[in-house]
């Protein structure tokens, strides 16, 4: 009786992945409406006298842990922001913190590095899942990636992760707003706007991890990815207001995720994305037109163990890429630099630790005169570095 009962529950278990691949490559080819062009605003960061910044001029500077919650034992997923040039704080770094991953005591959580000091404050919570039910009028009992975006207003947007049931695979992105006008970390306060409209089926089995990309519009392409069953990378377009315009899917391959978005020109861009294959390398895609087609390209020749990468552009053909090098572990972490995205050159080693040491999921920022990097350690809390022009302190 215990096997039957055994095998029947496989074989329910299967019929549902088989009818969440099919609905997946049905939401893969769901026809969107016709969206303004996005172009993306093409970055030329300077040195003091004119001069373009070179990847490859950059060293560490600097270097220490992120101030961790009190009793906090996870704290993951990092998101970067530069914040007003008013603000007291030079930037803003929000993450998901609490007892575990995935477990009902985690908030969003923040800590703003002060223009003043020179150094971190002391986090505070920002989001918990009671009151986003509340404010929602439905039950939230998970939270978790947070993704950062400062609009054209000064205002801060988060788009988070978020459950209402099962686990990420049913998960919503929630897109949360700025309340007041305020800079400082003690009185910055969110309001929900809305679940991002991604599917019809109850818009879940949706996340984001990595930075969006600025459009010249003022608005920004966010990167998304589909989880239930197949993997199905897209983009979401927000315009100069915040809101959703539509989005388009990013790869044809069912088995990559976390995009990360890269402009090689205005509406020239590269996708580097997480494979969960056994290939072991990262996933490449393309568009020449703004993101409405993609074609998919053969692998970076770089090993990677199924790990977020984070990808920054500093100017035509001065591009950064915070990876884990290796097929299996995440013990290192590598800031590498490339002109063209697709062939790469170690320029540091930003971690290199032994056995079950994790340093992952990366974040980049360019703010400062400095590149800016956080990041997972040991998924208990987080790091940070920072890179600067060699003749430069």
């Amino acid at each position: 009786m215990v096997a039957t009962r055994l095998i029947h529950l496989r074989s329910v278990r299967m019929g549902l992945l088989a009818c969440s691949v099919l609905l997946a490559a049905a939401w893969g080819l769901v026809r969107q409406p016709a969206l303004p062009d996005a172009v993306a605003r093409m970055p030329m960061t300077t040195l003091a006298g004119g001069a373009p910044v070179q990847v490859g001029q950059l060293q560490r500077v600097d270097q220490g842990d992120v101030p961790n919650p009190a009793g906090a034992k996870a704290g993951h997923a990092a998101t970067l922001v530069e914040m007003a040039p008013e603000s007291p704080a030079l930037l803003s770094l929000f993450w998901f913190s609490g007892e575990r991953e995935s477990g009902p005591q985690v908030e969003i959580v923040a800590s703003q590095w002060l223009r003043s000091t020179q150094a971190w404050t002391p986090p505070r919570t920002v989001l918990n899942r009671h009151q986003l039910g509340s404010q929602l009028g439905h039950g939230v009992r998970r939270l978790g990636n947070p993704v950062a975006w400062r609009d054209g207003h000064n205002r801060l947007h988060l788009y988070v992760v978020a459950t209402g049931w099962g686990g990420w695979a049913a998960s919503r992105v929630l897109h949360v707003r700025q309340k007041g006008d305020a800079q400082d970390l003690e009185h910055l306060a969110f309001e929900p706007v809305r679940t991002l409209p991604l599917s019809w089926l109850w818009n879940t089995s949706f996340l984001v991890r990595n930075a969006p990309l600025d459009l010249s519009d003022g608005g920004m392409a966010l990167p998304v990815h589909f989880e239930l069953g197949a993997k199905i990378p897209a983009w979401v377009q927000v315009d100069a207001a915040g809101e959703f315009a539509g989005w388009h899917r990013v790869s044809r391959r069912d088995h990559v995720l976390q995009p990360s978005l890269l402009p090689l020109g205005p509406q020239h861009w590269l996708a580097l994305l997480r494979d969960e294959s056994p290939m072991g390398r990262i996933a490449v895609a393309q568009t020449v037109d703004g993101g409405r087609h993609w074609s998919d390209l053969p692998a970076l020749p770089l090993p990677n163990p199924d790990a977020s990468v984070a990808t920054l552009a500093l100017a035509p053909g001065e591009l950064a890429l915070a990876y884990n090098p290796i097929r299996s572990g995440r013990e290192r972490l590598d800031l590498a630099r490339s002109h063209d995205g697709l062939n790469w050159t170690l320029q540091v080693v930003a971690r290199q630790g032994q056995g079950e040491d994790e340093y992952s999921y990366p974040a980049m920022l360019w703010a400062d005169g400095s590149l800016w990097l956080a990041y997972t350690v040991d998924r208990a809390r987080l790091a940070w570095q920072r890179f600067a022009p060699v003749d430069r302190p």
